[in-house]
């Protein structure tokens, strides 16, 4: 998986992420429904790889 790949894959996750926020009724920003949750992690997830990734192509 390129740099690229994960940038794209990682602002889709966001994106959805915050989509569901807008609109999930019982989602806040410190609790989370079941979908908002697994939402949060992909986009963390993601997140962190992706930075990671960028402080090992610095070094």
């Amino acid at each position: 998986m390129t740099a690229e790949d994960l940038y794209e894959r990682y602002q889709t996750a966001s994106t959805a992420h915050r989509t569901h926020h807008g609109t999930c009724t019982t989602c806040t920003d410190t609790e989370r429904c079941p979908a908002g949750q697994r939402l949060f992690e992909s986009f963390t997830r993601l997140q962190d790889a992706y930075l990671n990734r960028q402080r090992a192509q610095r070094r």
